[in-house]
């Protein structure tokens, strides 16, 4: 175990609470995700984790040893240094080693071999560099140079001084120094800013390698999905536990919630009987004595019992058309895209050709600057461009911008909509602000003092009131809490209309879409389906996979001829038993592990704490069980 926390509580002022008894166990594999509402005390609980800040109440204890690295906002980085310096600081250890290592060297070149200090001398060297090796002193180069390549500083000369780069260069950089330090608790707070699709690809399979323990505080619902075995999730200043990632615990979130809402219905049905017995049958002679008792129940029962705490509200959000058009939505042709002017005059696009049909889900995606957003912008008529871009007929087209434009700042958010939709009733307005959350002082606030989430929620409620039958989205999901990224996600699925939608979102873009538009410099690539079969589309197509029906390669050393001694017979039928073996073992495994978690996970087992203990004690025993087997049964394949 690296961290264990105990009852641990902080306050504000000594009135209102930030963290209330805290209770909860990091082990060595733990693969944390830690979700909650902005303000909910996930910074707070990471800051107290790493011994930062320091608990009113509570008992928190880290395992000596064990060490902590945390994703800082400025990534403890001097703007002074160089990239590769930063980066070969994390092993000035080994650095030192190798110094210590060419001293002896020199040392040992100028002692007599027949001295007694020359033996000392080539015992300390042997140590020394035995050491060095194991901590794979000499690979320290090809570590930093994979980390750099993979988080998209490939080809950017490393003696750049850190003070130049960007903000989202910064913490990129500073996530490849914590990667390189391999701490025993790995502690990331939105990694996942500032990365383009092929830098977080990497970042999650380099993080699903990672052999340590993680927490992750992150919006990216498919980032959690894959990485996170655990959810902890911050409410109303308590944290709850939740096995399995982010999809298991939206599923077990709402079974909970029902049974507690349940729990409190037949709770309070229970009252309201026993209240009316006693009514009935306190001034009665024969009865009174029974529900006197009865009374003293109730008393206690009412001093125990706890309302359920409300959850916060998501918005909800749907979209209906008010009409059909076409069967023909939309049609593009040559479409060519440029922006700026004379000799910073640029093309973004270039021959695009594109047919939508009435009902279709499209999602656009591409590297950032590829013209996505200006592809959009030409669609609805906003940006000039070359070539023919035709709507059919009844298309009532509906526009979700991601930049802040689109309502005075100055007016309330009320004010601001109704500017948009003149003719229709207060009530209306109010109504369809109230569905996305901007209720009461929110909807009297002016636009340009809310949030980015409250903007967002506002656009929200303009579309609604829109009733197009086409939605053409940028990024709807950006500056979205968890809660309000579950309701776009629903709403999208469920509109029997035509969609065209830009996102990063790939828990999103695994939801809604028919197909997948990829966007390239050059052109467009269709790909048909969802994220995850897209995907699998883009690795069929990688250079280097395998293609169906061709001839494996053969080995160095391995001959045309399908000949084999007995000993390579017996050899090669040992290594099959072997991995029957393992792969008998990995099954049982994973279905004592998919065991363990269902029990976990059941409410009969959330009042029992130390039953609830043992049983994620046996289910990370499991993990690591599961993973060593794995690990065996790889290295099995790999000499096969």
């Amino acid at each position: 175990m690296i961290v264990s926390l105990d009852n641990i509580s902080l306050s504000f002022d000594d009135k209102s609470f930030i963290l209330h008894q805290i209770t909860s166990r990091v082990y060595e594999h733990s693969r944390i995700g830690l979700i909650g509402a902005n303000g909910a005390g996930k910074s707070t609980l990471l800051n107290i984790i790493n011994g930062d800040i320091e608990a009113d109440d509570g008992t928190l204890a880290r395992s000596n040893g064990k060490s902590i690295g945390i994703l800082r906002q400025d990534g403890g980085l001097s703007g002074q240094n160089s990239i590769m310096s930063e980066m070969l600081g994390v092993f000035e250890h080994l650095n030192q080693m190798e110094r210590d290592i060419r001293g002896l060297e020199a040392a040992i070149a100028e002692t007599s071999p027949d001295s007694a200090h020359y033996i000392e001398l080539e015992r300390r060297y042997a140590e020394l560099q035995a050491c060095f090796e194991a901590r794979e002193g000499y690979h320290t180069e090809v570590k930093i140079a994979t980390v750099l390549n993979g988080m998209g500083f490939r080809g950017v000369n490393t003696e750049t001084p850190v003070g130049i780069l960007s903000g989202g260069e910064r913490t990129r950089l500073a996530i490849c120094k914590l990667l390189l330090q391999t701490p025993d608790l790995l502690i990331l707070d939105e990694p996942t800013n500032h990365l383009d699709f092929k830098t977080l690809l990497w970042l999650e399979d380099y993080l699903a390698g990672y052999k340590r323990a993680l927490i992750i505080v992150s919006h990216d619902r498919y980032f959690l999905d894959r990485l996170c075995s655990t959810v902890w999730e911050l409410q109303n200043n308590e944290l709850s536990v939740f096995s399995g990632n982010y999809s298991a615990y939206v599923r077990q979130k709402d079974e909970r919630d029902q049974l507690v809402r349940r729990e409190y219905e037949a709770q309070q049905r229970e009252i309201a009987e026993m209240k009316d017995f006693v009514a009935r049958n306190i001034v009665r002679a024969s009865t009174s004595n029974r529900a006197k008792s009865r009374q003293k129940a109730l008393e206690r029962l009412e001093e125990n019992l706890q309302k359920p705490k409300p959850a916060p509200k998501p918005p909800l959000i749907r979209f209906k058309k008010s009409r059909d058009p076409v069967r023909d939505v939309l049609t593009v042709k040559d479409l060519c895209v440029s922006v700026g002017q004379n000799e910073r005059k640029k093309q973004l696009l270039s021959g695009l050709n594109l047919e939508v049909k009435r009902g279709e889900k499209l999602a656009i995606i591409g590297a950032n600057g590829v013209g996505k957003t200006s592809l959009l912008r030409s669609l609805t008529g906003e940006l000039k461009c070359a070539g023919m871009i035709e709507w059919g007929r009844n298309c009532d087209i509906s526009y979700f911008d991601q930049s802040e434009g689109g309502f005075d700042g100055d007016k309330t958010a009320l004010e601001a909509l109704w500017n948009v939709y003149p003719r229709e009733y207060e009530h209306t307005i109010r109504t369809a602000l109230g569905r996305v959350g901007l209720t009461g002082e929110n909807a009297q606030k002016p636009v340009c003092i809310l949030s980015g989430g409250e903007r967002a929620r506002l656009k929200f409620a303009r579309l609604m009131l829109s009733h197009g039958n086409v939605l053409i989205l940028d990024e709807p999901t950006n500056h979205l809490d968890l809660g309000s990224k579950e309701a776009v996600d629903k709403a999208l699925n469920e509109f029997d209309g035509t969609l065209l939608v830009v996102s990063h979102d790939r828990y999103l873009l695994n939801k809604f879409p028919d197909k997948i538009l990829e966007m390239h410099p050059d052109g467009m690539k269709i790909y048909h389906g969802r994220y995850d079969r897209y995907i699998a589309q883009k690795q069929s197509e990688a250079p280097d996979a395998p293609t169906p029906g061709a001839k494996a390669e053969k080995k160095p050393g391995q001959t045309g001829s399908c000949y084999r001694t007995k000993k390579q017979r017996s050899e090669e039928a040992a290594q099959r038993s072997k991995l029957a073996g393992l792969e008998s073992k990995i099954e049982s495994l994973e279905c004592e592990i998919s065991r363990l978690e269902q029990e976990i996970g059941s409410p009969e087992l959330a009042a029992d704490y130390l039953l609830l203990q043992e049983k994620y004690e046996a289910l990370e025993s499991k993990r690591i069980e599961l993973d060593e087997c794995l690990d065996r049964w790889s290295r099995l394949v790999a000499d096969d």
